[in-house]
């Protein structure tokens, strides 16, 4: 069963009650008989499966092929540079 968190209008006071989907809500504050209602707080949301990260939308060819270009270029540029200065 969930959870609900109420308030109350007029004295402010904040409660939680354990309630059924088909039970009505709790009109009537606890503290002060005043009027109350339902807290909207955040949803935990949880994303499962595919297409949900940016490395989802790449092919793993391109994301290795990027990287050893990166590699190589760098290697490269290094030996070109050592074998430049020896001339």
């Amino acid at each position: 069963m969930p959870v609900y968190t109420y308030e109350c209008e007029e004295c402010g006071v904040r409660f939680e009650a354990k309630q059924s989907f088909a039970d009505a809500p709790i009109d009537v504050c606890p503290e002060c008989s005043g009027h109350t209602h339902k807290v909207i707080g955040p949803v935990g949301v949880i994303f499962k499966g595919s297409g949900f990260y940016v490395t989802d939308s790449r092919s793993n060819r391109s994301n290795l092929t990027g990287t050893s270009k990166k590699k190589d270029s760098a290697s490269g540029d290094s030996s070109a540079s050592s074998a430049g200065s020896d001339d």
